[in-house]
């Protein structure tokens, strides 16, 4: 792997400025792999993998030559799940690779991908399931309740909890060189903070912390090298912090409410160095 960094960018949302900000810094700074942790499509805008980010890319990659970067990708609860089938016939172009719920080795690491968040308030259910229970917090919508934009999976139909499928994914794994790219941000951490101060439902109290219990315990029980996150984007704002540390792992948000694009710089050798920069 040549020098240099590793990227991390999030809820991108579809807007080309920011995607031309990211492709201009990785220009600029030639790193050695990137990592887009999902909600990275726009609203009600069909074919935006095809339209812009294939061909995007591949003039990138054109520019840079052999100094294009590893690009690792999920989607998160905003993107719907019918792009999936895009990204996943492209890969073959070796412009990214699409770790939803996959292992993908790497050097020295081992790249673990992961896209859904636990019930939120909104109605596209693709990349959502139960946390740990079929418990759903004051405001949310369960996933049964919802709509999708693909059909769902056979193996998907009795809406299996987050914390399955993290068991299933990592099995028996050695993570202490693992890094893992979610969309979601563990519970109760500064990573997860939303502004919902004072808002109820039916009397009863919002939570204003909306990360997932089942990603907080797999960080907590299997320490993982590093933990990639999106999804709250006031949750820097509020806290004023957009990494956290569980045990020995170190976790980095890139969510971000304001115009800017907010990019993670980070080295797996020596993590509790990493920047975060708004461009």
């Amino acid at each position: 792997m040549a020098d240099g960094p590793f990227l991390f960018a999030s809820d991108l949302h579809g807007r080309e400025s920011r995607y031309q900000t990211l492709f201009s810094l990785l220009r600029a700074e030639r790193p050695q792999a990137v990592f887009l942790g999902g909600d990275l499509l726009p609203a009600g805008a069909p074919d935006f993998s095809a339209g812009f980010l294939l061909p995007a890319l591949s003039r990138l990659r054109r520019e840079m030559g052999g100094e294009y970067p590893r690009v690792f990708l999920i989607l998160g609860n905003d993107d719907p799940r019918r792009e999936e089938a895009v990204l996943i016939r492209h890969e073959k172009e070796g412009l990214w690779q699409y770790v939803h719920n996959r292992r993908v080795a790497w050097g020295p690491y081992a790249v673990y991908g992961y896209a859904c968040v636990p019930p939120t308030p909104f109605l596209l259910k693709d990349w959502e399931r139960y946390d740990v229970s079929r418990f759903v917090d004051p405001g949310c919508v369960a996933p049964e309740d919802g709509r999708f934009s693909s059909e769902v999976a056979g193996e998907e139909k009795g809406f299996p909890t987050i914390q399955e499928d993290l068991e299933a994914l990592a099995g028996a794994d050695p993570l202490q060189g693992a890094i893992f790219l979610f969309h979601s941000p563990p519970y109760q951490t500064r990573l997860d903070r939303a502004a919902l101060d004072g808002r109820q439902v039916d009397g009863a109290p919002m939570d204003v912390h909306v990360g997932s219990i089942a990603i907080r315990r797999f960080i907590e029980d299997r320490q993982p090298l590093i933990t990639l996150h999106g999804h709250v984007h006031e949750s820097t704002r509020l806290t004023g912090s957009w990494q956290e540390r569980i045990g020995k792992t170190f976790c980095f948000s890139a969510a971000h409410d304001g115009p800017e694009l907010a990019v993670i710089g980070f080295d797996p050798q020596n993590p509790g160095r990493a920047t975060r920069r708004l461009l």
